[in-house]
């Protein structure tokens, strides 16, 4: 008998200020379970990056689920996307090292989220940003606001 796995939605987004600068992350977790439900998630750091903040939003929300579920992370991070997609193979094939034979940008994250993406099954979606996406708003508000907060 297969069991079927939960299914969960993550919109995912990271804010920075004056990049490098503050920065701010959030993931939205929509379950689709018997009870529809969902849950946000956000941070910030003091001196970080916006590519790492896109990155941090998808893997809190990964470390979220208490399962392994059939996830959609949907972002409108083409780095965090691309690189989940298509980059990630070659990255591993090469040690995490670029052309050039030197460590990939954001090479800890970038392993943690495999590490994390591993467990689940994962479709990776891309949206554009500030084009009236509800949800995809929401988050950028909640980052943008992480922000801003650690930065005052």
């Amino acid at each position: 008998m297969l069991i079927s796995k939960k299914k969960v939605i993550i919109y995912s987004d990271g804010s920075c200020i004056n990049n490098p600068g503050a920065g701010g992350y959030a993931a939205l977790l929509i379950h689709d379970s018997k009870k529809y439900s969902e849950k946000v998630i956000y941070g910030n750091e003091k001196h970080t990056t916006n590519n790492r903040m896109e990155l941090m939003a998808a893997i809190a929300g990964l470390k979220a689920l208490k399962s392994s579920c059939e996830v959609t992370v949907i972002s409108d991070s083409k780095y965090l996307v691309n690189g989940m997609s298509i980059w990630i193979k070659k990255w591993q094939i090469n040690n995490f090292l670029n052309a050039q034979k030197k460590p990939i940008p954001n090479q800890d994250l970038w392993q943690e989220l495999l590490k994390l993406a591993n467990y689940h099954s994962i479709n990776w979606q891309w949206v554009k940003a500030h084009n009236g996406h509800e949800l995809n708003e929401r988050v950028d508000e909640i980052a943008r606001q992480q922000a801003y907060m650690i930065n005052n």
